[in-house]
């Protein structure tokens, strides 16, 4: 098992974090992983992301040119990655900030309004939490649980944050696996 996965959306979004969360959810699974994010000066409201990969053998590199996933939290950020994902890959997108349909037809899209989702559970800030959700519902690289207990870890001291995000991920998992039952070619 080897598998890229691109985190992208503006600062502030928790791109960073949701990357993290990945990435130790995997070493917790016993996967050699790298986390490695990119930014710009612009600080919160610029574009960012993290690459993560995920694998059962050792890593070469952090650097992905065509990963096998993306989630992709703002419009900047499908324009910048969909045309990188190999085909058959999964991609992710926040139809709540996303207006424009993917270009590609070659890739499993996994469309969820993630901040109206989150804003509903509690909590608009939630929204990079749905859209994880909604990738390891679709792709299944890591275990929904591991995910949780890595973010109770995270946020030991914060309970409700960890019930809210434990709650959007859920939400963003169960639309993820009904994406990911369809049939090809839907």
């Amino acid at each position: 098992m080897y598998t890229e996965i691109i985190l992208a959306g503006f600062g502030g979004q928790g791109v960073l974090l949701i990357g993290k969360l990945l990435a130790y959810a995997g070493m917790k699974d016993g996967l050699e992983v790298t986390w490695m994010p990119a930014y710009g000066p612009e600080m919160r409201g610029g574009t960012c992301n993290c690459t993560v990969v995920l694998s059962d053998r050792q890593v070469g590199s952090p650097i992905s040119r065509n990963p096998h996933g993306a989630v992709v939290l703002n419009l900047q950020s499908i324009d910048k990655f969909e045309s990188t994902i190999r085909p058959g890959g999964i991609m992710v997108v926040n139809t709540s900030l996303i207006n424009r349909a993917p270009l590609r037809r070659d890739l499993i899209v996994v469309p969820v309004a993630a901040n109206q989702i989150a804003q509903e559970a509690g909590s608009a800030k939630a929204a990079n939490m749905v859209a994880l959700g909604g990738f390891l519902g679709a792709s299944r690289v890591v275990d929904l649980d591991l995910v949780k207990a890595t973010l109770a870890e995270t946020f030991a001291g914060r309970p409700k944050i960890v019930q809210l995000n434990h709650t959007c991920l859920d939400k963003g998992f169960a639309i993820g696996q009904a994406v990911a039952a369809m049939p090809p070619g839907r």
